[in-house]
This record gives C-alpha cells, structure tokens and sequence, in this order.
C-alpha cells in the first residue's frame, strides 16, 4: 500500500477500514510530510490499538480518525466538500457494503486516483458461482460492476485474498 502511495504522489489518502491501525501507518508513513490519512472505524477499541504506534512512528498528526459507521461518516466527508479531495482510497471493512463504500469512495477520489479494494476473492468464494453467503454475492457483484463501470480503468490481482486496482476516469 504504501508503495502504491508514493508512485501516485498521494498526499490524501482515505482508508475505509482501520482495525488496529496497521494500514494506517503504513499509508501515513508514506505520505509526505502534510499529507493526511483519514482513517474511518466503526470500533473505537480495535482503533486504539494502533495509536501508541502511530504516535512512536511520529504519524499520528497525519491520521484523523473517525468512529462510526463508514457509510455515514464518507457521507458526511461528501456533505465538507471533500468530493474529489483525496488520491487513493483503500477498502477493507464490512463486506456486504463495499457496494456503498465504492461508490462514495468514486465521489471522493480525484480523476486519476486510485481505489484499492482488498479481500475480493474472500477466500475463493466470491469466485465460486455456487457460493450463496452474503458476503460472496457482494464481492462477486461488485468485481462485475467495477469490469463494467465506464468511470475507472480496473484491474483484478489474485494475490493474497484478492485486491482490486480502479483508477478513476476523467469526465
């Protein structure tokens, strides 16, 4: 991730996902010196594990953190007017909504940004047909929707459990 950052000279960066925090930092320490992460969690505990290691890194300053639900708190990001504000967006949270998450994630991306979508192939299932949990059908209805959207330039990498690259479009 954050070799991805520093090809794309990113100096925004959004993360959809922060768990404990290790993402976070690597993104923030690739970031120059003003570029900001913000960082969205819906779990205040497992965000606070990262924190002491944000701030011995020396990168806490460049991680806003926010709590709550990802879909209302990348609403309300649209709603500050950071549409097309950030670089590159990275999405590992709640599967069933990466639906929501993508799309917002789409407003909020510059043209020529990059959304980084992890564990798309969910442990092989989201690629087996036959495979009927909730979380398959997402991912496997979102990697056809991103093949198909017009708005970005994708790619899929069968690496670790799946991450899919979408560069946003002009126009």
């Amino acid at each position: 991730m954050g070799l991805l950052v520093r090809l794309m000279g990113a100096r925004r960066v959004l993360e959809i996902g922060t768990f404990t925090g290790y993402g976070s930092l690597a993104l923030a320490l690739a970031l120059p010196p003003d570029g900001e992460v913000v960082a969205l969690d819906v779990n205040a505990d497992f965000a606070a594990i990262g924190q002491p290691f944000w701030r011995s890194a020396g990168v806490e300053e460049k991680i806003r953190l926010r709590i709550g639900p990802a879909t209302e708190s990348l609403d309300h990001l649209i709603a500050d007017g950071e549409a097309g504000w950030f670089d590159y967006a990275f999405v590992d949270a709640d599967k069933k909504s990466y639906e929501a998450y993508y799309e917002r994630a789409l407003v909020l991306v510059r043209t020529g940004g990059l959304i980084v979508l992890d564990n798309m192939l969910w442990h092989g299932s989201a690629a087996d047909p036959d495979a009927t949990d909730k979380q398959s059908v997402v991912l496997r209805r979102l990697a056809s929707a991103i093949r198909d959207d017009r708005r970005v330039e994708a790619t899929f990498l069968p690496i670790a459990d799946g991450v899919v690259l979408a560069r946003k479009r002009s126009g």
